[in-house]
């Protein structure tokens, strides 16, 4: 019940986030614009298909392979405080940025203005070369390297030398080109258009379905590596599976709507005390139905509605998601008892 519940949270959420924003639309006029009937307002109908549906099918997208990439990451280093960005791919697009807006500013930068043309582009491509170079690298190490504990650590520091070099950057830049970059930073789910939805969200279903096709190796690894094996699972494959799939998704999330906070690790710990359960047959589900619900809620609360005014997206998703994550974890029985959720 809990997960079908999940499941009908997904449309009512969507149905906010296309409905309600700087102008209210009511829930007839804004149906009436979706199936593009006679009736509808044209100004109305211009608002939902060019702004709130794109902004909406992207918190969606997002918010899933955020939440799916961080239980991969959690369930794979048997680590509760685990999250997508973890091995550094969301400082390597972060740096593939912080170059080309160090390097062109201008519209480059303009990222959360809906920018379009070459320098949405740039942004976008600067970002997947940046997480993919990561990626490959890390990838490459997994191979050399037995313990998952290892691997963390390398990860860790290979996030932060990228971020080191991004600070390099930033204090010999422009002022103006710095804060372009900041405000990259602070994430977004607007300015993607019907283009860029037409790669991210094929590549975030592909990401989302391998998930959730090797949710019985993610189950073995729950005992330890030592049991899946016995069990017969190629460890070492599973582990360079796993972090591809949550790697691409955290990369393709972090290209489009910039380093969104909170999502790839809250979610999951969320879903699973909600669900009461680690089985990834029900978790994968429920965080992918959980992630983006999150997500949407967090797409209306930026935009203040009735306002004019829009916040920026890791604020609200920090302020509103710590302490319900924080209450949750303090009032379960595994926190109160020293046990990893």
């Amino acid at each position: 019940m809990v997960l079908v519940t999940m499941a009908l949270a997904l449309p009512v959420t969507f149905a906010l986030a296309v409905t309600l924003g700087s102008t209210p639309i009511p829930l007839d006029a804004a149906l009436a614009a979706l199936v593009r009937a006679p009736s509808a307002d044209p100004g109305v109908q211009e608002i939902i298909w060019t702004v709130r549906l794109p902004r909406a099918i992207t918190a969606a997208l997002a918010g899933a392979a955020l939440s799916v990439a961080g239980a991969q990451m959690q369930t794979l280093f048997r680590n509760p405080l685990a999250e997508p960005y973890i091995l550094g791919v969301s400082s390597g697009a972060s740096l593939g940025v912080a170059v080309i807006i160090v390097g062109w500013g201008g519209t480059v930068g303009a990222f959360t203005a809906g920018i379009s043309g070459l320098g949405r582009l740039g942004v976008v491509v600067a970002a997947s070369a940046g997480a993919g170079a990561v990626l490959a690298l890390v990838l490459t190490l997994s191979r050399r390297v037995r313990s998952v504990v290892t691997l963390l650590v390398v990860g860790v520091m290979v996030g932060s030398a990228s971020t080191s070099v991004i600070t390099l950057l930033l204090v010999y830049t422009d002022p103006q080109r710095a804060q372009q970059f900041i405000s990259w930073g602070l994430g977004s789910f607007a300015g993607t258009t019907w283009a860029d939805l037409a790669l991210f969200a094929p590549v975030c279903l592909a990401g989302l379905g391998l998930a959730l096709a090797g949710v019985k190796p993610l189950n073995a690894l729950l005992l330890g590596e030592n049991y899946a094996r016995t069990m017969g699972v190629r460890v070492r494959l599973v582990r360079t599976l796993t972090l591809a799939v949550a790697s691409v998704l955290a990369g393709a999330v972090t290209a489009y709507c910039g380093p969104v906070a909170f999502l790839g690790l809250a979610v999951p710990h969320v879903a699973r005390l909600l669900l009461g359960t680690a089985d990834h047959r029900l978790l994968m589900p429920g965080v992918t139905f959980l992630g983006a619900a999150t997500a949407l809620l967090c797409c209306v609360a930026t935009q203040l509605p009735g306002s004019g005014v829009v916040l920026p997206l890791n604020a609200v998703t920090t302020i509103v998601g710590a302490p319900v994550v924080i209450t949750i974890l303090l009032r379960s029985r595994a926190a109160r008892t020293g046990l990893a959720v």
